[in-house]
C-alpha cells in the first residue's frame, strides 16, 4: 500500500525537514511512502488562493484513492486505532491511502467534501511543520504496533 502526504508549503525548520526525512526512512521499511509539497500560493489566505491551493492538491489525488484530511474538527484517532485502521486498509487491498495537510487557512469546501475521512492530530493548535512530523510519526508508530516492534511501549 502506497501511503501519500500531501502538503501545502516547504518545511523551513532544518530540524523538522530531519526528522521529517528520519520518519520517512523508517516507514519505507513497512510500506511505500510519498511526500507530495506543494508550493504555496501568493495570497494563500485569500478565498482565491485556498481554491487554487486546494485544486493543486486535488489534482495530486488518484483516482480510487482513500484520502484523509487533516482536520481540527476531524475524528480522534488513538495509535492503536490509527493501527486498526491502516489493518483494515490493507486487508482490504487499498492501494492507496492519501493523507492531506492544508495550508495554514484550511482547504477549499469542495475539497474538503471530496475527501473520505477526517482526522484530528490533537485539539491543540499546531504549527503545520509540527503536524508533518506528527503525521509521520504516527504512521510509523502504526506499523509498529501492527507488527508487535516495541517502539509503541
Amino acid at each position: 500500500m502506497l501511503l501519500r502526504v500531501i502538503w501545502t508549503g516547504k518545511t523551513k525548520d532544518a530540524r523538522l525537514r530531519e526528522l521529517q526525512l528520519d520518519y520517512e526512512k523508517r516507514l519505507s521499511h513497512f510500506t511505500r511512502c510519498e511526500i507530495v509539497e506543494i508550493r504555496e500560493r501568493a495570497g494563500s489566505g485569500s478565498k482565491t488562493g485556498i481554491d487554487k491551493d486546494s485544486k493543486s492538491i486535488s489534482d495530486r489525488l488518484s483516482n480510487g484513492a482513500v484520502t484523509v484530511l487533516l482536520d481540527p474538527e476531524g475524528s480522534n484517532w488513538s495509535s492503536p486505532e490509527l493501527a486498526a485502521q491502516i489493518q483494515r486498509w490493507e486487508n482490504q487491498g487499498t492501494k492507496e491511502v492519501a493523507f492531506i495537510i492544508g495550508g495554514p487557512h484550511g482547504v477549499s469546501p469542495e475539497l474538503a467534501a471530496r475527501v473520505q475521512q477526517r482526522w484530528s492530530l490533537s485539539r491543540l493548535t499546531l504549527t503545520h511543520e509540527m503536524a508533518r512530523v506528527i503525521l509521520l510519526e504516527q504512521l510509523y508508530r502504526a506499523y509498529t504496533i501492527i507488527h508487535g516492534l516495541p517502539y509503541q511501549k
